[in-house]
């Protein structure tokens, strides 16, 4: 059997995706998947303490305004050193460029706070994206996981998962539940099952 696929998980905020993965791990769960490393773009971002709390090597790889390219080859150069089969992001508040995610085909998993294809794309990151779909009166929404390419949302779906929406939600209460009760679900499933398919075609290849 081939050695678990290490994963690095890209982080911008709290981390409670980050404590989902982790959690699952811990749990078992995700036998496939070595949590390898963690990486923020900004400081002072709590996830890094959940990494530290969890003996997981965390690194801070903040995005200069003059640089991308520079900023991106840093960030390269980490998974590199840190030997990543899978990046996660978890809460990345960045868009990686094409020729980065050219580089990681169907190795870059994303969860996303909606049903996708609705609310998607462009500017629907966080509170935005609940605020959208209260504005537009949806009954149901969710969440999903999909595979990153060069279009923003527009990768693979891999997983979703549906959560209902109340009469009296506020954007806040509908991301809790969301969160909850369906990325803290999807993103270690997902995880775990890209990387049980990654192990499978290595062992085949």
């Amino acid at each position: 059997m081939k050695e678990k696929v290490r994963c690095a998980v890209l982080v911008s905020g709290g981390g409670t995706n980050l404590q989902a993965l982790i959690d699952a791990q811990a749990a078992g769960a995700m036998p496939s998947v070595c949590l390898a490393l963690v990486v923020s773009n900004r400081e002072g971002a709590y996830a890094l303490r959940r990494a530290e709390a969890a003996g997981i090597p965390a690194a801070l790889c903040v995005r200069g305004s003059a640089d991308a390219t520079t900023w991106e080859e840093n960030l390269l150069s980490l998974l590199e050193e840190h030997r990543i089969d899978l990046i996660v992001l978890a809460g990345f508040l960045s868009i990686l460029s094409d020729d980065f995610v050219r580089r990681y085909p169907r190795r870059i998993l994303n969860v996303h706070p909606s049903l996708i294809p609705a609310f998607c794309g462009k500017g629907f990151y966080g509170l935005h994206v609940h605020e959208a779909a209260l504005a537009r009166g949806v009954k149901v929404t969710g969440a999903t996981v999909h595979f990153v390419n060069e279009i923003p949302d527009g990768g693979e779906i891999i997983l979703q998962k549906a959560v209902r929406v109340k009469e009296n939600d506020t954007p806040e209460s509908l991301q809790r539940r969301g969160v909850e009760g369906a990325e803290w679900i999807l993103l270690p499933r997902a995880t775990e099952a890209v990387a049980a398919a990654l192990r499978k075609k290595e062992e085949n290849a």
